[in-house]
């Protein structure tokens, strides 16, 4: 079985969640849940009218960008990559199990 395509996580750092630092946690509450992610950040992602962005891409997967996050959206985005990091094409039949993730998408790019 091939090794899953590499996880990348962004968060804006222009909106109020990346000011905060929680690049940091998010990283260490996606080691601690066995998902392997590079969470890094960037200085805009034009995502300002929905702001607190975070995206998530890997190679010949959907890319997904979410919006309006905070601090308690956290499991979520944990439970989000982890079915990500499994997912073979990044897309879901079932968009529930996203929890309040699924409200909370700006954007969903094709691979």
């Amino acid at each position: 079985m091939p090794e899953p395509a590499a996880l990348t996580v962004t968060l804006c750092t222009s909106c109020a969640l990346g000011r905060t630092g929680f690049a940091a946690p998010l990283a260490q509450a996606l080691a601690e849940a066995g998902v392997a992610a590079k969470v890094q950040t960037a200085d805009c992602m034009s995502g300002c009218a929905r702001a607190s962005t975070c995206a998530f891409r890997s190679a010949g997967k959907t890319a997904y960008l979410f919006g309006d996050l905070g601090e308690s959206d956290l499991a979520d985005l944990v439970n989000f990559a982890r079915r990500y990091a499994v997912s073979p094409d990044g897309t879901f039949a079932d968009a529930r199990i996203l929890g309040a993730l699924r409200l909370k998408a700006l954007a969903r790019i094709p691979g």
